[in-house]
């Protein structure tokens, strides 16, 4: 297959490929401050749809909202975020959102059913945002720092994962901790991930170690075995994500090259 963004190489660091939730559209984002848009047609031709630029604004991550109709991007060193609205073909800056006192807003994520905005702050600060509005609804905080986040398929709990490799169990509604657990061996908590039938959930550590848990002993125990441990990354574990039918879960690095891994 010719790449995806063949139409349009980045001239900096990719830090975002996503498909879109129901177009066959693929998006590309990163350091050169641009977001563009590719149909996905067939495996020899993928032309752009375009391209937009953030002028001063290295993006730090890039993602689709839930129904597909919004892009939302974050920053390298800002405390702003845009959001680009597709339907309207406008850029709209979201200069700071009132009750989070963040120097820098970078990593977050998306509930799946178009809900909620998740901001991972520093300092255990996790900021709940409506994301119709865009304002904050609750902050959570967790002991220690937050590294990673990752909400369940209904949209019903957070796992979020700290430096410490201890993960915290939210209830979205209540906002209060359910449950925490230790993640075995962990010296450090990298990057979660829960399927899509809330079977399993995967913690990556600096170490390179995935393991992974059926989700019930999570929600149960203190300090759960792992079904499995994926010892094939021999750098810090950046990036775990399942596959739509939970039957292959991607291991990924972004310290050295060519380390993905499909379990």
């Amino acid at each position: 297959c010719l790449p995806a963004n063949q139409e349009r190489f980045a001239s900096g660091k990719l830090v975002t490929v996503q498909f879109h939730p129901s177009a066959q559209v693929v998006m590309t984002a990163g350091h050169d401050r641009s977001v563009s848009l590719f149909q996905v047609k067939n495996f020899n031709l993928n032309p752009k749809i375009q391209s937009i630029y953030l002028e001063s604004f290295p993006i730090y991550k890039a993602h689709f909202s839930a129904n597909g109709e919004q892009v939302i991007t974050t920053g390298t060193h800002h405390s702003m975020f845009f959001v680009y609205d597709m339907m309207a073909g406008s850029i709209i800056p979201i200069p700071k959102v009132r009750g989070v006192e963040e120097k820098f807003l970078r990593n977050f994520e998306l509930s799946p059913d178009g809900s909620f905005m998740l901001l991972i702050g520093t300092s255990g600060y996790l900021h709940l945002l409506s994301m119709k509005t865009k304002e904050l609804i609750s902050t959570m905080k967790v002991n220690g720092r937050c590294t990673a986040a990752a909400f369940t398929p209904d949209s019903s709990k957070i796992y979020s994962y700290s430096k410490e490799g201890e993960v915290f169990i939210w209830d979205v509604r209540s906002r209060k901790c359910l449950h925490k657990f230790e993640d075995e061996g962990s010296l450090e908590g990298k990057c979660i991930a829960v399927s899509k039938n809330n079977q399993y959930v995967a913690c990556g550590s600096s170490s390179g170690v995935v393991n992974l848990y059926i989700t019930d002993a999570c929600l149960k125990e203190n300090r759960p075995k792992p079904v499995k441990a994926i010892m094939n990354l021999v750098t810090s574990a950046t990036c775990v994500t399942f596959n739509p039918t939970t039957e292959i879960l991607a291991v990924a690095s972004r310290d050295t090259d060519e380390a993905v891994k499909l379990v």
